[in-house]
């Protein structure tokens, strides 16, 4: 596990090293953060990390989650789109090499259920039971088997 102090200090070393600027703010571990990795608060202009990602697994989705979130910081403060549908966003990651979303929790993903289409063989993953006599692939409106 990693201390308060070094996650500052990681994340002000990758701001520095991809975006050639300074982290002037506060980075914090959130043990209340359940389904994402970390997250950007532009009022506060800080970022909060889920400390689950330092334990559940390694050191480079960590730092993807503070690069993503760090493209967040970035651009909020030169004033462009910072919000994941805007394109200044989506460039960044792509020029940063973040990640667009994180990795699920190992302790998270033993209640998903996967469904492969019988046709297509695309695979689907949900939190909750589908209804196969109902939904079909969207891909190619095939029948959907529960694996």
């Amino acid at each position: 596990m990693i201390t308060q102090n070094e996650l500052q200090q990681w994340t002000e070393d990758l701001s520095q090293k991809f975006f050639d600027k300074p982290f002037l703010d506060d980075v914090y571990f959130n043990s209340r953060l359940r389904t994402t990795g970390g997250r950007y608060i532009p009022s506060k202009k800080t970022i909060e990390i889920n400390p689950k990602y330092v334990v559940e697994l390694d050191g480079a989705e960590l730092e993807g989650i503070i690069k993503h979130e760090l493209c967040h910081y970035h651009l909020h403060i030169e004033g462009k789109g910072f919000c994941h549908r805007d394109p200044e966003f989506k460039e960044l990651l792509k020029k940063t090499g973040s990640p667009r979303f994180c990795t699920p929790l190992p302790s998270q993903e033993k209640n998903l259920h996967l469904y492969i289409c019988s046709d297509c063989g695309q695979a689907y993953q949900r939190k909750r039971r589908v209804d196969t006599k109902r939904f079909r692939c969207g891909k190619c409106k095939g029948i959907l088997k529960k694996k």
